[in-house]
């Protein structure tokens, strides 16, 4: 039998070098023919628009003093509602109604919507900040609840609505001081005006403030990289659940306030989504209780969210 002699350090490493250059050649051969990689287009890009910055402070500063602008807002909107159905997974597209929305800190809002053509009330809401009023005239249904009770009903679309969910949307609250803000570096996905979908560089503001169970995420509010305006803000309860996804676009200037003209408001759990499209906007005006005031219309039925599984009576006098 042939004795082996052992590999020598020098002749190892004479070999390892040897492999070395045969795959570098081979690397070097196999892109010519095309053998290691292919080239393909991607729909997504990087916008290429100039960029503005900003610090955390500088961010929180512009939040900060344009809520302290707004008191009170009276406008005469355009509103366009769509609700889902994720079982069938179907969504329903409302026609558009004129509307008025009333708003003044620190938690009044009240919003009308009119009938098309006849422009009879399609609903009338209301809100104190703690409990809420929604009169639907075409189901003669007047609706009372609860802003801190979670009642959903999905076969009631429209019913669902909560002038709470649009207050909190509508106006910006400032970060307290009670609140901590994080600074992160994202993107915002867009499409262009040839279809392509494109990054856009921008700024995300997280909002933690402490809860009954600690702290949690309370919003993230995002900030174009064009021209450092919110853009977006996303509300979330204590279990980390998006509650309302909010879109700001075509910033105006009122008086001294700059101001989004078109407000997106969609809440993924209860699967409608509103738009409202600024038609007039009043800034700071003087508005009396009364205006937030909703009573009971005689002959309505009545549904109490959160009473007895959402009881429904119905009463031959206001309340």
């Amino acid at each position: 039998m042939e004795e082996v002699s052992p590999i020598t350090g020098h002749q190892a490493r004479y070999a390892l070098s040897r492999l070395a250059s045969v795959l570098l050649v081979a690397l070097a051969v196999f892109p010519l023919s095309g053998c290691l990689f292919r080239t393909r287009k991607v729909d997504r890009k990087v916008s290429t628009v100039p960029l503005k910055n900003a610090t955390q402070q500088e961010l929180i500063e512009y939040v900060n003093s344009q809520a302290a602008k707004i008191q009170s807002m009276q406008a005469t909107v355009d509103i366009n509602t769509s609700v889902g159905d994720q079982q069938n997974g179907r969504v329903t597209d409302y026609k558009e109604i004129r509307g008025y929305v009333l708003a003044r800190k620190p938690a009044m809002l009240r919003m009308k919507g009119l009938l098309p053509v006849v422009r009879n009330t399609a609903f009338d809401m209301v809100s104190d900040g703690r409990s809420f009023k929604v009169w639907i005239p075409p189901k003669n249904k007047f609706v009372i609840g609860s802003n801190n009770e979670d009642v959903f009903q999905p076969e009631k679309r429209l019913e669902n609505l909560r002038p709470q969910a649009i207050y909190d949307a509508l106006l910006l609250r400032e970060i307290g001081p009670d609140e901590i803000a994080v600074l992160e570096n994202g993107y915002e996905s867009v499409v262009d005006s040839k279809k392509h979908r494109v990054d856009v560089p921008d700024y995300e503001l997280a909002v933690i403030r402490k809860g009954a169970n600690g702290w949690y995420l309370s919003r993230k509010i995002s900030f174009s990289r064009t021209d450092l305006r919110p853009h977006r803000q996303m509300i979330y309860d204590q279990q980390g659940n998006v509650v309302t996804d909010a879109k700001y676009d075509k910033y105006t200037d009122y008086d001294g306030v700059e101001f989004p003209s078109t407000i997106e408001i969609e809440r993924p759990q209860e699967d409608y989504d509103i738009t409202l499209s600024l038609v007039k906007l009043e800034l700071n005006k003087p508005l009396k209780d009364d205006q937030f005031a909703l009573e009971q219309p005689p002959g309505a039925e009545v549904v109490r969210l959160g009473e007895s599984n959402s009881a429904q009576t119905t009463s031959g006098h206001g309340q």
